[in-house]
């Protein structure tokens, strides 16, 4: 019984130095449900396609609380749009903050990601746009040692912290270079109707992101290989069909999440540019959850919320309980910006 407690104690510190420092890390990133709020972390070469000039963003993210110590995201995004010149194109610069928090021991990544997007216009007769960006910064990754369980802390079967240990940890942070870059074509055309298509590329520098030196224990952050596309089909003067879809590939390791969204208009802003949209809908992530979302937008100002119904293996613990998510936006137009810069319209959520 007391090898069985010890084992029982030390199988998660087990499990996250062979995940941190052994195999190659494959699965680090946040992925998120409402994966179409958070344009910046899909492709870099979305950011600026969205109705005006301005736009910040924001999602949280729990996850798995119902079986351990929850998994907790947050980030921030924020896009600016500038015309150059008379003619049709654009920049967008912006710029991506995200923490993630995982685990007993506090395991942390912090990135602060700039992002710069140039938009070619392919077409004057309608909104047809070519784009491609370049992301990069810096990531913070740690954890909190005081917090680990070792195996020689235990005593007759039995934990306690005070007890000296004689593993060192002489490096509990790790800072590193993480880019990426994108390319999207979008176009805009009819009443309100709309699509996008793009590929991405993350990690192409394949950063170094384990806590120690050595060469043989160095953990390499693998290429993520990402499709992103979606579709907006109005269905009357106020109403409208949205669909997204994204893959990804990230070395072994494979992800595909569909679905679509209806959006209504509440209370539309006939006589004003103050509206109400309700949005209901749904997306399947495959072989892992499904996942109902809703959306209330008012004027400039969106909030959702969607949450995972677990339909994986780990169901069974966590009785299809997954993660909850809220995103929250604010977009307009500025007065300061050419008013051309508002040319650069595609799928609005």
């Amino acid at each position: 019984m007391t090898i069985l407690f010890k084992m029982k104690k030390i199988f998660p510190l087990l499990i996250l130095i062979f995940c941190v420092e052994y195999m190659p890390a494959i699965g680090q990133d946040a992925a998120f449900s409402q994966f179409y709020e958070n344009p910046l972390l899909r492709n870099p070469a979305l950011a600026g396609i969205f109705d005006g000039d301005f736009r910040v963003s924001g999602i949280f993210r729990n996850q798995w609380q119902s079986i351990t110590t929850p998994f907790r995201t947050a980030g921030v995004g924020i896009e600016t749009k500038f015309a150059i010149g008379n003619a049709s194109d654009f920049f967008t610069v912006g710029a991506q903050l995200t923490e993630d928090a995982a685990g007993d021991i506090n395991l942390k990544r912090t990135q602060i990601l700039p992002v710069i997007n140039f938009h070619k216009s392919l077409s004057e007769a309608y909104d047809s746009y070519l784009s491609l960006a370049f992301m990069g910064g810096a990531v913070n990754s740690q954890f909190d040692a005081t917090k680990l369980h070792l195996d020689d802390q235990f005593v007759n079967g039995s934990f306690n912290a005070n007890n000296p240990s004689q593993q060192v940890f002489n490096n509990t942070g790790k800072t590193y270079w993480d880019l990426g870059t994108g390319l999207v074509y979008s176009a805009a055309w009819g009443n309100n109707n709309s699509c996008y298509i793009g590929a991405s590329l993350f990690h192409f520098n394949n950063p170094k992101i384990a806590f120690f030196t050595n060469n043989e224990l160095s953990t390499t952050l693998h290429r993520k290989f990402t499709i992103n596309t979606g579709i907006t089909l109005p269905t009357s003067d106020v109403n409208k069909l949205m669909f997204h879809a994204d893959y990804f590939r990230q070395s072994a390791h494979q992800q595909f999440i569909a679905g679509g969204i209806y959006a209504i208009e509440v209370s539309p802003g006939y006589y004003s540019n103050y509206k109400t949209v309700l949005s209901l809908g749904g997306f399947y992530r495959w072989k892992d959850a499904l996942i109902p979302v809703v959306k209330l937008e008012y004027n400039h100002f969106v909030v959702g919320m969607s949450y995972d119904a677990t339909l994986s293996q780990l169901s069974t613990s966590a009785k299809i309980r997954g993660g909850l998510e809220l995103t929250s936006s604010y977009r307009t137009n500025l007065n300061v910006l050419n008013q051309e810069a508002k040319k650069v319209r595609c799928v609005r959520l």
